[in-house]
């Protein structure tokens, strides 16, 4: 009776282990951080975070008022922004899409994304150039200004009610060339 009470336990003990769901960690961003890997990466409110050779195994969200300085980083999901102060991403790999809401500037530049390059209702001065895009490049409701310039876009180019409209060229679409972006 005791040695099976005692396997019934074990097995409980066992299946619990096993039956335990993975958690990735969440890293907050203020300040640097290096060449190191991280699962997901949170700029909260407010801060500033530079990255120089990061690994990021999923997402990178940056909050509120934040400013992201990447440079040389592997993501290998999403880099998401909304109400940001400001984003930099130089010469990175994205696994997944870029997608940049209600917020200040944008330099998106020299980088291979796998999916979308989106720029919707930000307020600064934006530029995308030089990007290899696997999906479709969007800008929609920008009033800072945005030039897209020399990218690679397996996608559409898709641009509308934009104030002032894009400015740019030499861009190579291989879907349409839409809207406000049409001849760019």
């Amino acid at each position: 009776m005791r040695r099976s009470i005692t396997l019934i336990l074990v097995a409980i003990a066992a299946s619990l282990l096993l039956a335990s769901p993975v958690l990735a960690e969440e890293r907050t961003c203020r300040g640097k951080i290096g060449a190191v890997t991280v699962d997901n990466l949170r700029v909260p409110q407010g801060a500033t975070c530079t990255l120089s050779g990061t690994r990021v195994e999923s997402t990178i969200k940056v909050e509120h008022d934040a400013t992201l300085k990447a440079s040389r980083v592997r993501v290998i999901g999403n880099v998401q922004a909304e109400n940001d102060r400001s984003v930099t991403l130089v010469d990175s790999i994205v696994g997944g899409s870029v997608q940049l809401k209600q917020g200040g500037s944008a330099s998106v530049t020299s980088n291979r994304i796998t999916g979308d390059l989106q720029f919707d209702s930000n307020r600064g001065r934006i530029a995308a150039k030089g990007n290899a895009i696997g999906g479709s490049l969007q800008a929609f409701s920008n009033t800072g200004g945005i030039a897209i310039s020399s990218n690679r876009i397996d996608g559409n180019l898709q641009c509308k009610s934009n104030q002032p409209p894009p400015t740019g060229g030499g861009n190579v679409v291989q879907g349409n060339k839409e809207d406000q972006c049409a001849r760019l």
